[in-house]
């Protein structure tokens, strides 16, 4: 699949790249990006992309045809057949979700365009912007960390990037989990500052872990996300048994952080 990025700032992308487990799905190809600055397509000495707002107000807003410049390069590039949709980075949007993601993961790509300043020209978005898509109710300088954070939640879902392929099965969100949040982790030693590994873990009893890891998931999804639990049982990813470990965990699981303070360093 192929991504083209339209920013002011490429030189963000890089350590995304070349960083971490999933620099695998960029230097395999398996996600190929290509970084397009719209002020290479802006005109006069200055290359500018942005002017005043008409109507006046506080802040800049990206122009039209640099966009459209850079757009159609882009298109040119990429010769597809049916053109890939371009994506705008904005509060309009829906919250990006797992489900978006996985779509995203099986698709041929897109082009995401990174918003600066007060916005974009609203004639382009409504000429050339086939989808917004938003982070959440709050506002960033730019929609580069958008774009990044879309990139790397399609890169790991690349086979062979995890290094175990089933470890996203148990991913927050994932319908292997009915779409509920996973449950809590624990790794060496068996006991840090006085608080043991839960011993379900330590029986070595898979049933039992099982059992243990999908009461937990339950749990905390009815606590931090009710939302997302209402939402499996509607769909009927609830059986009679996860019903039972919700009755039984609400005695014994009242909050996620135990309320002492902790440790000062």
């Amino acid at each position: 699949m192929r991504f083209d990025i339209i920013t002011l700032f490429p030189e963000l992308f890089a350590p995304l790249m070349t960083s971490g487990i999933t620099r695998r799905a960029y230097e395999g190809g398996l996600v190929d990006v290509h970084l397009w600055n719209p002020r290479d397509h802006a005109e006069g000495n200055y290359r500018r992309v942005d002017d005043r707002s008409f109507g006046g107000g506080p802040g800049m807003v990206m122009m039209a045809e640099p966009l459209f410049k850079c757009l159609s390069a882009i298109r040119d590039d990429r010769q597809d057949v049916d053109p890939a949709p371009l994506v705008l980075f904005s509060p309009i949007g829906p919250t990006l979700s797992h489900t978006a993601v996985a779509q995203w993961s099986g698709s041929a790509g897109a082009v995401l365009l990174c918003g600066r300043y007060e916005g974009v020209d609203q004639r382009f978005i409504d000429q050339y912007v086939d989808q917004q898509i938003s982070l959440g109710d709050f506002v960033l300088s730019g929609g580069e960390i958008a774009a990044m954070a879309l990139l790397d939640a399609v890169a790991r879902l690349q086979p062979g990037v995890l290094n175990d392929e089933g470890s996203h099965q148990r991913d927050s969100f994932n319908p292997a989990l009915d779409g509920l949040l996973d449950c809590p982790h624990y790794t060496r030693p068996e006991v840090w500052q006085g608080h043991a590994v839960p011993p379900e873990l330590m029986s070595g009893h898979h049933a039992y872990i099982e059992r243990w890891r999908r009461e937990k998931s339950l749990s905390l999804t009815a606590i931090n996300r009710p939302e997302l639990l209402e939402q499996a049982r509607q769909l009927g990813k609830l059986s009679h048994q996860d019903e039972a470990l919700l009755e039984r965990s609400k005695a014994s699981v009242t909050q996620v952080v135990p309320p002492t303070p902790a440790k000062k360093l």
